[in-house]
């Protein structure tokens, strides 16, 4: 019989948590649900672990990372006295912030190119989000010398943006699963070696940094989109690196207030008050009024999760004259993540009021920012935006109108691969279970299209 040796760091931070081993079976259980992973992990399981057992699967993964989030510090598998993996489970890959993203990034796009589940599957981590919080400082420049031989100048920088710009278009008009390999390829074959070569300028190299930056953000995004979130929060991270590098005035910050939408969506706070504080701290009075409008409002959401009733609104109130101060000023190219500055701000403070309590406001408020973007290039966070505003009218108990938005809504969806739109169309069945019974025509009608939306996607 083989003799289990008991494993003491296991043990000892399990004992610093301060949680008993069935609440910390629990927590294991909700991580790896995170990931789209059942479990049956019990009090019992934990118990083995400590005495020696190792976790199987990913497991120690998830247990890594629920421990992770109770310490509040970046914990792997080896951390806990558990196998640390091969170099190609690196639980850590990504979730740091060095001088050259490019070597956390690389490796990356090259596992994700040979479908190594691990990445697709990793979880959120809290410690992992307060990283820019600890880094606003500059990362140091790196060196010129030419590592390639090739002089880069504004020429090779639009093309990155143009390239970069038609990705994001796919994006939206197709889902984030549609051209996903695509990108990581023309990221890892295209633009890293252009961030690695001689610049004519400072500033063109800044430029190239920067719209390599959009394009690893747009990756998060697309990883997003697909339910990744862990995947999806490494992107944001070395997106971050990158935008901190090229020093352009705002871009860090933009980055650091995705982070803190990503953190809200999550139902996971920490931090993201302070995300949306310093990332608007870095840019507040700096860059144009429609790109301070995108800043302040996503503040204003995290001063409503906080609790914050009237510094929220008042945050709001402002993001909203912003857009009208000077409509006519340039967005940066790093800010129109999401298209039309004005949408962004419009669906925004819908969640501002969504969150407040105030449905009536929030369903305006989505109307809008559905109405102010091109449907046809934004088929997806148009229905996203309609899916929102639906529900918002069902928890005022207008069925009918809720109904008609829904309907609206799913006629964006077609030729649209977004695991967000089909959890979308899940819940609002759902929602719709309750008035099945009454007879309601409007809600038989909408479930028999969501029926046969989910079978063909």
């Amino acid at each position: 019989m083989t003799t289990r040796t008991p494993n003491h760091q296991l043990r000892d931070l399990v004992a610093e948590t301060g949680l008993t081993y069935e609440a910390l079976a629990t927590t294991v259980r909700a991580v790896a649900a995170e990931c789209g992973i059942p479990l049956r992990t019990n009090k019992s399981a934990v118990e083995h672990w400590i005495a020696g057992a190792t976790p199987r699967g990913d497991t120690g993964r998830y247990l890594a990372v629920a421990l992770s989030r109770r310490l509040g510090r970046l914990l792997t598998p080896a951390d806990l006295g558990l196998p640390a993996g091969s170099e190609a489970n690196d639980d850590t890959i990504g979730l740091s912030l060095g001088a050259e993203p490019l070597d956390a990034l690389l490796p990356m796009w090259r596992y994700e190119l040979d479908r190594r589940h691990f990445l697709t599957t990793s979880a959120y981590s809290v410690a992992a989000a307060a990283l820019p919080l600890s880094h606003v400082q500059e990362i140091a420049a790196r060196t010129n010398a030419a590592r390639t031989g090739h002089t880069v100048g504004m020429a090779e920088v639009a093309a990155v943006r143009d390239m970069i710009s038609a990705f994001s278009e796919m994006d939206e008009r197709h889902g984030g699963q549609h051209g996903r390999s695509a990108l990581v390829t023309y990221l890892r074959d295209d633009v890293a070696p252009l961030c690695r070569g001689r610049f004519r300028t400072d500033e063109t190299r800044r430029q190239m940094l920067s719209a390599a930056g959009r394009g690893v953000h747009l990756l998060g995004w697309k990883s997003y989109d697909a339910g990744q979130q862990g995947l999806a929060q490494r992107y944001y991270l070395q997106s971050y690196a990158l935008a901190a590098e090229s020093g352009i005035t705002g871009h860090d910050g933009f980055v650091m207030r995705t982070m803190a939408m990503q953190g809200l969506k999550l139902h996971r706070p920490e931090h993201c008050l302070s995300l949306a504080e310093t990332g608007l701290n870095r840019a507040k009075g700096r860059v144009d009024a429609q790109t301070e409008a995108l800043f302040r409002v996503v503040h204003a959401h995290t001063l409503a999760k906080a609790g914050k009733r009237r510094a929220a609104l008042a945050q709001a109130e402002q993001a909203s004259v912003l857009l009208t101060a000077a409509p006519g000023d340039d967005v940066p190219f790093w800010a129109l993540a999401w298209g039309p500055p004005a949408a962004s701000v419009y669906s925004r403070t819908a969640k501002v009021h969504e969150t407040l309590g105030d449905h009536r406001s929030a369903a305006e408020q989505y109307a809008l920012a559905a109405a102010s973007r091109p449907a046809g290039t934004y088929a997806r966070i148009v229905a996203l935006d309609l899916v929102a505003g639906a529900e918002m009218h069902l928890k005022r108990g207008g069925i009918e109108q809720a109904c008609s938005t829904w309907h609206r809504a799913m006629d964006h969806m077609d030729g649209v691969r977004s695991v967000r739109t089909r959890k979308a169309v899940t819940r609002m069945r759902s929602d719709l279970a309750r008035f099945q019974a009454r007879g309601l025509r409007c809600t038989a009608e909408l479930d028999e299209r969501a029926r046969d939306f989910l079978a063909g996607t």
